[in-house]
């Protein structure tokens, strides 16, 4: 897969692919090897929602908590982390399942049908010819996490059938759209908590097996990915609540992950996304001489705050002279009247790097 100076993560709050692939495909679509949906719709919050489209209607779940009602309506996306869906299985069930597979969760039935609007306008000659079309998944670690199902053994008992459902998911996808015009990216936000020790004292998360049990999921899912396809990572601060959910002192945690992932995914990896927080301290920076990423893309997350902008590249260039940028994450949670300086500052960020 080529490579280019931009990418972006995934989300963008319009109400359609079609304007999504219309303003960032069009506007920055030479500077993008792929160009993702937007993931509108339920999809423009994440993970919330698997859990009030999946989660809360399964028979062998019980809701502790949903987000609380809005002016007298239901709400189902949280506010923050207090006000997030909480689950537990059932007592008495020993492993859950998922039903209708290749299709239960959603993801393939959006990325068709979003692929089939980027197909057309990239035949209309409305995205450029080498865009690839970019299909954002959830990592099950993300979905299946402790702040959703804190009962302790809950999570032994869902990953596995979980682990199943997002594999038919997967090949529904590869199996429906070319690799060639294909690039998969896992987000992983509980992947990066993990790696800094965010998680606290959660049982059976020891220290000693975060990489195995962080990287155990991708053995199984990535090798489905074809090898004409694109394959990358976004590992995520978080949002939810407010940018970031943990600020680490440093970059040691996500080049730590990144390292993991590249030589033990299954298969090449194609780009790895690290988010940059408004630092250019180089203290912050300087894991990045670390990093080992045999072949694959660095982009780093640091298009935000503009007016330091120009500080943080350069921290970063002490420590990493070869990378892309990207906005910290997607863009899902903000304000859309914002979307139009949030192109601009990618434009101004081409200009400022010399790319």
């Amino acid at each position: 897969m080529s490579h280019r100076d931009l990418m972006l993560v995934g989300s963008v709050p319009f109400e359609t692919a079609e304007e999504v692939f219309a303003s960032f495909g069009g506007t920055l679509g030479n500077r993008l090897a792929a160009v993702p949906d937007g993931e509108v719709g339920p999809r423009r919050h994440w993970i919330s929602k698997v859990h009030y489209q999946v989660m809360a209607g399964h028979p062998e779940f019980e809701i502790l908590r949903r987000p609380a009602y809005e002016n007298g309506r239901e709400r189902q996306n949280p506010r923050g982390p207090g006000d997030s869906w909480l689950f537990r299985v059932k007592p008495g069930i020993g492993r859950v399942r998922f039903g209708d597979p290749g299709w239960r969760l959603g993801y393939a039935r959006d990325a068709l049908n979003s692929y089939f609007v980027f197909r057309t306008m990239r035949e209309r000659g409305q995205l450029p010819a080498h865009l690839r079309f970019q299909v954002s998944l959830p990592s099950v670690n993300s979905v299946i996490a402790p702040r959703v199902f804190p009962e302790p053994g809950d999570l032994d008992r869902i990953k596995p059938g979980y682990l199943e459902a997002v594999e038919a998911e997967l090949r529904t996808i590869v199996e429906r759209i070319p690799a060639r015009d294909l690039a998969i990216q896992w987000d992983c936000a509980t992947e990066l908590m993990d790696a800094y020790g965010a998680l606290g004292d959660v049982e059976g998360f020891d220290p000693a097996g975060m990489v195995e049990r962080n990287l155990r999921q991708f053995r199984t899912l990535s090798p489905v990915i074809p090898e004409e396809a694109g394959l990358g990572f976004h590992l995520c601060f978080g949002t939810l609540g407010g940018w970031p959910r943990f600020a680490p002192d440093d970059l040691g945690g996500a080049v730590r992950m990144a390292n993991a992932l590249v030589e033990q995914a299954g298969r090449r990896v194609d780009w790895i996304h690290i988010p940059v927080l408004d630092t250019a301290e180089d203290a912050f920076f300087a894991p990045l001489a670390d990093l080992e990423p045999g072949g694959a893309r660095l982009y780093l997350g640091m298009i935000h705050n503009m007016d330091r902008f120009a500080e943080r590249l350069a921290a970063a260039r002490r420590y990493a002279p070869d990378f892309g940028l990207a906005a910290f994450c997607g863009f899902g949670r903000e304000d859309p009247k914002k979307l139009p300086d949030v192109l601009g500052d990618h434009v101004k960020a081409v200009e400022i790097a010399g790319f």
